[in-house]
């Protein structure tokens, strides 16, 4: 697509002249209507002034692009005003308008519109191309203007598309950019080449990273960051910090990089530039030992991604949940409920049945968020769809949270695998693949394998461990103890726990409340232990870990197992383990001391009917004490 295919010879004025900015923008949107992009003026309008609202679109060096993505939008489209004698825009540099692009974006999924908008955007950037432009006679000869600079200028995917850079002499200064705006259109691609032009009139090396509409190009190296001289963040979208820890980095919007390209590159060559200190450096150099880049690490990082992101879903969920079972339990005599009453315990009340759902719904986005943000830390943002898919097919499948991690991993690496094969396609599919192909393929090949392989497969381990179960009903008691409590700890939510949580329930109806007393103490000890622990051994966790640790006893004593799966995710070679035998121990002594509950869910809540209350309660200290103290010794220190 070229830029004059968006842009209609009606749309075009040579000789504008609005007294002010509205009366600019006014006289922009009628001659976009003039071109049939746009079925409603009027809520095209709104859109354009709506984003002058968030900040001015005069960019500075005379020239203004203001913009607005609607339903009102037909077909993207481009206007084009030449004001002669300029107009007050409250540009950034506060000099007058003298050339305005107003674009047209329709709200689809489709925008192989906006790399051509992007490519407009940096030849803007171009003194002798924006002269030519308002010394234009005609309107043919404004658009040939167009074009020739469009075939003569390389497009984005050559420019930022992560092409080899030469060698950085030893004597440059060596100077790296990120540049980011909210649409990723105009001006993430502008600050780059402001920037990258700033620098080498001043013969630097320079590598800018662009976060645009397709995800980010050119990512820098760890490598690089350690060689650079500098970093500028010129972005008002978030950007990924931890890996410039310790770096000298200025931090700016996104409008400092096209107007204030030559002061930031100033201060970069003359070392004028703050140090950056990262909340989560630590948390970003543990490994397990590896070097920092190694694939231990990478798995690492990638997994904290998901889980960081997982942890607010967890929290603010489980105390809403917890909450419910307080308020039935305060208000509401256990023993004078019917078995079937009992089951409905968190929602007898309005109010707890309020709060349940509200953190059952919260709960519900847990693991799609896990699985999510962990192909993203892989992909980058088209991998994001990919892995809410596989997590969500996690949740309402038998794979639970391991499946869910499993599905992160499988579509971060199927993203990479259809990047790697649309690279090889005709430029016009190339464009498209981060809308159409991407999401297309890869929620089909997700799809796929959760449902052939994954599910088949837990499915499969949870028959076979739900017959054997069945079998020792009638055994020892103590062993059945301590195998329920045990597999409530082994996915915390997952086809184990629910396995063991369903046969606890199938108990209770048949009149034997001694399997559920141990199957909830199981449930409870994951999150008591992990909060003790991270009391205990502070060296152990993130600071993030220590700050959400405490939440734990909570959801723990209100039987929420899920508030361990962050901690589980991060490290389940070390916490799981330690996880499973304070839950088995828990289990055993509970049969052990002939507790029972009638009770199927409600953790502390629900001890006014459980029977040898005190005794239950030593079972659960000395489980959550047990796995506490392994966590201490088996989890490696952060930092």
């Amino acid at each position: 697509m070229r830029i004059t295919d968006l842009l209609d010879k009606r749309s075009i004025s040579l000789d504008g002249a609005p007294n002010n900015k509205q009366e600019a923008l006014d006289m922009a949107i009628e001659l976009m209507k003039g071109s049939d992009k746009i079925n409603d003026q009027e809520a095209y309008r709104k859109q354009v002034y709506k984003r002058e609202e968030e900040g001015t679109t005069g960019i500075g060096m005379g020239i203004a692009i203001p913009h607005g993505k609607c339903n009102a939008v037909d077909r993207p489209g481009l206007a084009a005003m030449v004001i002669k004698d300029g107009v007050d825009f409250d540009s950034l540099d506060g000099e007058p308008v003298h050339l305005l692009f107003l674009i047209a974006a329709p709200d689809t999924e489709d925008n192989i519109h906006l790399e051509v908008l992007s490519k407009l955007s940096m030849m803007l950037m171009d003194d002798n191309f924006t002269q030519s432009l308002k010394n234009a006679s005609s309107v043919d000869e404004f658009m040939e203007i167009i074009n020739k600079a469009d075939e003569e200028r390389p497009d984005l995917s050559e420019q930022f598309g992560g092409s080899e850079e030469a060698p950085a002499e030893e004597k440059q200064v060596k100077i790296l950019a990120v540049t980011g705006c909210p649409t990723g259109i105009a001006h993430t691609y502008m600050a780059a080449e402001g920037i990258e032009k700033a620098a080498k009139a001043r013969d630097c090396f320079v590598k800018v990273e662009t976060r645009g509409s397709g995800g980010a190009k050119n990512v820098l190296t760890a490598q690089e960051i350690a060689d650079a001289d500098g970093i500028i963040v010129a972005a008002d979208t978030q950007v990924p910090m931890d890996r410039f820890n310790g770096r000298k980095v200025i931090v700016c919007q996104v409008s400092d990089g096209i107007s204030k390209a030559d002061e930031l590159v100033d201060r970069v060559i003359r070392g004028d530039v703050p140090v950056y200190h990262s909340e989560h450096a630590a948390e970003q150099q543990a490994s397990s030992g590896k070097a920092s880049g190694g694939i231990g690490h990478q798995i690492y990082t990638q997994l904290m991604n998901g889980v960081s992101h997982m942890l607010p879903f967890v929290v603010g969920g489980g105390i809403l949940i917890a909450l419910a079972f307080l308020i039935d339990g305060l208000c509401v005599d256990m023993n004078a409920l019917t078995p079937a009453d009992r089951a409905n315990f968190g929602t007898i009340t309005p109010i707890a049945a309020m709060l349940k759902n509200i953190g059952g719904i919260a709960f519900g986005f847990m693991l799609p968020v896990l699985a999510g943000f962990i192909a993203m830390a892989i992909g980058d943002r088209p991998a994001l769809a990919v892995g809410f898919v596989g997590g969500m097919m996690a949740v309402n499948g038998s794979s639970g949270f391991l499946g869910a991690l499993v599905a992160g991993f499988a579509a971060g690496y199927i993203i990479k695998g259809l990047i790697c094969i649309c690279e090889k396609l005709p430029e016009a599919l190339e464009k498209i693949a981060p809308v159409l192909l991407y999401p297309l393929f890869g929620i089909l090949i997700i799809g796929l394998l959760m449902n052939f392989v994954i599910e088949p497969v837990m499915g499969a381990i949870n028959g076979a461990m739900n017959s054997g179960l069945m079998s020792m009903s009638g055994s020892s008691k103590v062993i059945l103890g301590m195998i329920l409590g045990g597999m409530m700890a082994i996915d915390m939510g997952g086809p184990f726990n629910k396995a063991a949580y369903v046969f606890g329930t199938a108990a209770i109806a048949a009149g034997n409340y001694d399997i559920m007393a141990a199957v909830m103490i199981g449930g409870m000890v994951p999150p008591c232990a992990i909060a003790l622990a991270t009391l205990l051994f502070k060296d152990k966790f993130t600071k993030e870990e220590r700050n959400a640790g405490p939440t734990n006893f909570i959801m723990g004593l209100a039987f929420i197992t899920e508030g361990a799966i962050p901690f589980a995710a991060a490290d389940p070679i070390h916490v799981l383990p330690a996880c499973i035998i304070g839950s088995a121990a828990a289990g055993a002594l509970s049969m052990a001391f002939q507790c029972t509950l009638m009770a199927p869910h409600g953790g502390i809540f629900v001890f006014p009917v459980v029977g040898n209350p005190l005794m239950y309660l030593l079972a659960l200290v000395v489980g959550t004490v047990v796995s506490a103290i392994l966590l201490g010794v088996l989890k490696k220190k952060v930092a």
